[in-house]
């Protein structure tokens, strides 16, 4: 079996410390924020983004290209090494078309070698998620065939739910209205969201305060693992500088179903830019989205 190696994008928020332990590759999508564009080869610090955010300055986003999707790739077929990348949602994002294109032509170019692309419909540690699972197929011995089948077969298994801390970030990007914005804040309502199976973020409903948009995530958790064997398996919870929300999230979850394994990691500024500080992500493996 060739070697192979697993690549995807910094949208699926994993911390650098488990990209490196695993040999992950990511392409890069970047930002601006007060006149500065970030992503690439300069990066600012995740805390501070978010400072700026609650400061009222507002970032703006790209995908990644395909010439940097092509770079990244070529460098791996030259060492020899089959690739299985799993990009951000083309329901958000081009990245995925861009990956596409530098498969494209270098599948021409390396004939003899295999590039496999998954479209995840994933979002942030829904992303990470199933990059997860792929890791842990890899070392369980599947090959970059069957590995990139399981992904497919299993990626509307990826749960993601998530609520915002101030609706306006959400009225930045199209997802409510102005009016929806206004009220909402006044009122304290609090949406809570998911990611459908065309990897589109969805409204799912709206409750009273922050607590229960919290407890809400985890309710509606417990609705989607029915049928589920979840005893051994793994949470991930992404925040927007929110890190204690996060652990209440965890530990709601651990309380309610037992499950003791998680990983909690602040969302790349990508994902931050359109949700806002104070976003809180739930993710897992369920029945269906």
């Amino acid at each position: 079996m060739a070697e192979y190696v697993i690549t995807t994008d910094t949208t699926s928020d994993l911390p650098e410390s488990y990209l490196a332990e695993n040999g992950i590759k990511t392409l890069k999508l970047g930002y601006t924020i007060d006149g500065v564009t970030y992503g690439k080869e300069k990066n600012l610090d995740l805390k501070e983004f978010y400072a700026l955010m609650r400061a009222k300055k507002m970032p703006t986003t790209n995908a990644c290209n395909p010439e940097d999707a092509l770079e990244v790739f070529e460098g791996y077929l030259k060492e020899g090494k089959d690739i299985l990348h799993i990009a951000f949602s083309s329901g958000l994002s081009t990245s995925y078309n861009s990956a596409m294109i530098a498969k494209n032509e270098l599948d021409d170019k390396y004939p003899e070698r295999k590039i496999i692309v998954v479209d995840s419909l994933c979002a942030s540690l829904g992303e990470g998620l199933l990059v997860h699972k792929a890791v842990c197929n890899r070392k369980a011995g599947m090959s970059v065939e069957e590995n990139g089948k399981w992904c497919e077969d299993h990626k509307l298994n990826v749960c993601h739910q998530f609520t915002v801390d101030d609706l306006f970030n959400l009225q930045r990007g199209g997802r409510v209205s102005k009016t929806v914005a206004v009220i909402g804040t006044l009122v304290n309502v609090k949406p809570v969201l998911h990611v459908d199976n065309e990897g589109h973020l969805i409204p799912l409903c709206n409750v009273r305060g922050r607590k229960k948009s919290l407890i809400t995530l985890v309710d509606n958790m417990e609705e989607a693992i029915k049928g589920c064997d979840l005893e051994n398996d793994i949470v991930f919870i992404s925040h927007g500088d929110s890190e204690e929300d996060a652990k209440f999230v965890a530990d709601q979850v651990k309380s309610r179903f037992g499950i003791d394994s998680f990983l909690i990691n602040i969302i790349s500024p990508t994902i931050g830019a359109h949700a806002g500080p104070g976003t809180i992500a739930l993710f897992h493996m369920g029945t269906s989205r």
